[in-house]
């Protein structure tokens, strides 16, 4: 359920609409769902490939108190009570109602988070650290940070918030610029370049890096990742020239000397890691119980965040030692006497690769990769894919769909390059599956105590199924 707190002359002033029935004044939330829309709601009837809400109207207005549509209703009679709005596009509508919403409160921090990697997890830091000075902030629920995510929930904004995180996605070139209009975000985190969402960018990464620089142009304080050449470049190219006609606040973070905000020290085990961060001739050790040197980054990122409001390094380093994490992102498990590392919620190449160097890095008497196809690739996906198979470093390949099936054909040419085939080839493993289902039978035929297993692919290819422990929770 999302807050709301518009009333209808609000609403219709917000998006241009036509009122067809008048009703109820105010509403408790917006929803786009009529399986879940509850009394007093407003109800949005967005139009996709599949479906379209218009047809559910009546459905809707039977729960909710009033609707929003682009067409008008066929039926003759509506509940009673029910306001009824007429726009031309429900989704504008959708974006003007958030827009206005923000718009309400201009002073309010805004911080758009956008990058390759790590939106999500940099975002629940960002707030950890910001709830170090008592503020209530609104941030995304789970990854919602598209164009029908981001303003459903900037709509869940209310008075007494003090600041906003919004989690931003990009899978066509204008689509950051395109949120940033509707979010007016004053500050911006950007968490890295890579290969995602490549079929929407023909440009390749220099058109992702483009693309996620509207953040940039768009907030006055900038918060990057120093320590990514592409981004790095792309801002100093961008900014650094003009920093002070434009008055753009740079602050960059990273491990490398030169960052603003840094990370010295670093220590990593298991199920977390250690690393003195330092910022402003100020320096104290974190010990983040989230793995991976990623993490490292995405906690930096939130901690830039933090100082800008005030925050003491002390402070935001007892708040990042207080997270735990994101579901289905890294996390840590253990099977059958074997150590699992499940990154299932999504994958491309550059989350793929680091996931795997974790992997390596973790391995314990073998390193078992069962990895699904990487999606939304366009063209570049088979390069992606044989890429990988080049590069991994496994005891044991489960490449699960058809594109990772190409990562195994030269994950098993590397092998018989290699000058001890014959040896590489007894104690190597390279098995091929069409799904999940059948990836999940042979991890467990092949599954050893003392294994490391890496399970990851894009959220398309249901790699949580593969999880000993859901499937038999199931």
């Amino acid at each position: 359920m999302m807050s709301f707190s518009l009333d209808i002359q609000e609403i219709l002033r917000a998006t241009g609409g036509r009122l067809l029935q008048s009703g109820a004044v105010k509403f408790t939330a917006v929803n786009t769902d009529t399986r879940t829309i509850g009394d007093g709601e407003l109800f949005v009837a967005l139009k996709g490939d599949r479906f379209d809400g218009n047809d559910f109207l009546v459905t809707a207005l039977e729960h909710g108190a009033g609707a929003i549509v682009s067409r008008e209703p066929a039926v003759t009679s509506l509940p009673e009570g029910k306001s009824v709005a007429l726009v031309p596009d429900t989704l504008k509508a959708l974006q003007d109602m958030a827009r206005w919403i923000r718009m309400k409160r201009p002073e309010m921090p805004v911080i758009g988070v956008t990058g390759s990697n790590g939106k999500t997890t940099t975002k629940e830091l960002a707030a950890c650290v910001l709830g170090a000075k008592k503020m209530d902030v609104l941030k995304s629920r789970g990854n919602l940070n598209n164009q029908i995510g981001l303003p459903l929930n900037l709509c869940r904004l209310e008075p007494w918030h003090d600041a906003a995180i919004l989690e931003m996605g990009a899978s066509m070139p204008a689509d950051i610029e395109e949120l940033c209009g509707i979010a007016h975000p004053s500050h911006g985190i950007i968490t890295n370049i890579g290969q995602s969402h490549l079929e929407g960018f023909p440009g390749g990464v220099e058109q992702i890096a483009d693309t996620k620089l509207a953040l940039a142009r768009a907030a006055g304080t900038v918060i990057y990742n120093a320590d990514d050449p592409v981004l790095k470049k792309a801002v100093e190219k961008e900014f650094m020239a003009q920093k002070q006609k434009e008055q753009k606040k740079l602050i960059s973070f990273g491990m490398h000397e030169g960052a603003q905000v840094r990370a010295t020290g670093i220590s990593m085990e298991a199920g977390s890691s250690s690393f003195v961060v330092s910022a402003d001739g100020a320096a104290v050790r974190v010990r983040l119980l989230v793995p991976g040197m990623f993490n490292i980054y995405n906690a930096l990122g939130a901690a830039a965040a933090g100082l800008e409001f005030g925050i003491t390094l002390e402070d935001a380093a007892q708040a990042l030692e207080g997270f735990r994490g994101v579901p289905m992102r890294y996390e840590i498990k253990e099977t059958g006497g074997a150590t699992i590392l499940s990154d299932v919620y999504n994958a491309n190449p550059a989350s793929m690769e680091q996931a795997v160097e974790e992997l390596v890095r973790l391995r314990g008497k073998r390193a078992i990769a069962v990895l699904g196809d990487m999606l939304e690739l366009g063209s570049y996906s088979e390069e992606a894919h044989r890429d990988l198979g080049r590069r991994l470093d496994a005891d044991v390949f489960i490449a699960v769909g058809p594109m990772m099936g190409l990562a195994l054909e030269e994950f098993q040419k590397k092998g018989e390059n290699n000058k001890n085939f014959k040896k590489v080839k007894q104690e190597r493993l390279a098995l091929s599956c069409t799904d999940s289902d059948q990836a999940a039978k042979e991890l467990l035929a092949n599954l050893r105590p003392g294994d490391t297993v890496l399970i990851k692919g894009s959220r398309g290819m249901k790699m949580e199924k593969v999880l000993p422990a859901e499937r038999q929770a199931e």
